[in-house]
């Protein structure tokens, strides 16, 4: 792979000689305007029109019924585990390869994760490695599905859209029934995903969404819970705020509760955001094919979207020959001042989740020493 000539590349797509991050937020229509009205309106904390108006606008895009707004993604998939009965002694079955929030989420109630390899397609969760996990490891009783090894229950399955590249949603669910299982969906990174005609995160019992400031689109931080069902969004409502009953003056609070609602602040700059999402989406596709066409005469392999689905391309992500070439590249670019990231330390090589059940993964490893992530902001 001829590196210069990428350096090359990527500054003359960006027509610039100054740093190039990652992924950086583009602000270009309402923002400014909706923040000076929720400024002006007093209400900038989490009651205000913006956080509904937010969530609405959301749910209608990705064809949620409802979208629950929260501090951060993190938060959105704290709640929707606890939203499952997740607690301690319990499992959670995800994937090795994801973000460390995908594991503290499942941490902070008290669960532990295991974990299962991902396929080479997608990078998520794999369908085939779930059901021999599953075949191997679980059998299901009346109390549920139960881990044959460590007697726990297993709660539920949460599969993670890696870098906006949708997971198999369809076949994961399936295997899920099959066991009793609840699926999450952690579509943090993939807003403006696809698999069919289907939206990333809806398919699930749950799933969510972030809105960080490295996002397809941010809030400046942000998360929502989407889900298709009436009763679990009023709950989710209710959890997300501190579980307190209303009233007209009264402070009641019937059940353990998260303060985790979005600020109206927030949702006034996503709101705004989300009037420009389409055209952000289109001119990511049109960088992914220009990188696409690019690396076809090169030794690096560009990473397409799983046939049959439609990516976001959050990130575009490239598969170097091995580890060695994967370092020489970072070292190079991020030298030449071209922001480009690894993928993350796979969650089982870290202490606190070191000693968590998993399965064979070797697509994990194989993926990590291979992954770069280059340059993906929008370019207008």
């Amino acid at each position: 792979m001829n590196f210069k000539r990428t350096i090359e590349f990527i500054r003359d797509i960006y027509q610039t000689k100054d740093f190039i991050p990652l992924h950086e937020p583009r602000f270009t229509g309402n923002e400014k305007k909706y923040v000076e009205q929720c400024i002006d309106s007093t209400f900038v904390s989490s009651v205000g029109e913006f956080v509904g108006q937010f969530e609405d606008a959301v749910a209608d895009f990705t064809g949620a019924a409802f979208g629950i707004a929260t501090v951060n993604g993190t938060a959105a998939l704290h709640t929707a585990l606890h939203l499952v009965s997740a607690g301690p002694g319990d499992e959670i079955i995800t994937q090795a390869l994801t973000f460390v929030a995908t594991c503290n989420a499942i941490s902070y109630t008290g669960a532990r994760p295991v974990f299962v390899d991902v396929e080479r397609e997608s990078m998520s969760l794999c369908p085939k490695k779930l059901k021999d996990f599953l075949a191997t490891h679980a059998e299901v009783t009346q109390k549920g599905c139960i881990n044959k090894n460590t007697r726990s229950q297993i709660k539920a399955v949460v599969i993670m859209h890696t870098f906006g590249m949708p997971g198999k949603v369809k076949e994961i669910l399936d295997i899920c029934n099959q066991y009793k299982l609840k699926l999450i969906e952690d579509a943090a990174e993939s807003l403006g995903s696809y698999n069919g005609a289907e939206h990333t995160g809806t398919e699930g019992y749950l799933g969510v969404l972030s809105f960080n400031g490295n996002k397809v689109i941010t809030t400046g931080g942000g998360g929502m819970i989407l889900t298709q069902s009436e009763e679990i969004a009023r709950k989710a409502k209710h959890l997300t705020t501190t579980a307190k009953v209303p009233h007209k003056w009264e402070y009641n609070h019937d059940s353990l509760g998260f303060n985790y609602r979005l600020p109206n602040l927030n949702a006034a700059m996503g709101l705004a955001q989300m009037e420009n999402l389409p055209l952000f989406l289109e001119k990511k596709r049109q960088l992914a094919h220009t990188y696409r066409d690019f690396f076809s005469g090169e030794a690096a392999t560009f990473m397409e979207e799983p046939k049959g689905s439609r990516a976001n391309y959050w990130l575009n992500t490239l598969l170097m020959e091995d580890r060695r070439q994967r370092d020489q590249f970072l070292e190079l670019t991020n030298q030449q001042g071209i922001m480009t990231r690894p993928a993350w330390t796979l969650m089982s090589e870290l202490p606190m989740y070191r000693d968590m059940q998993h399965g064979e993964l070797g697509v994990s490893r194989w993926l990590e020493d291979r992954i770069v992530n280059i340059p993906s902001s929008v370019i207008l």
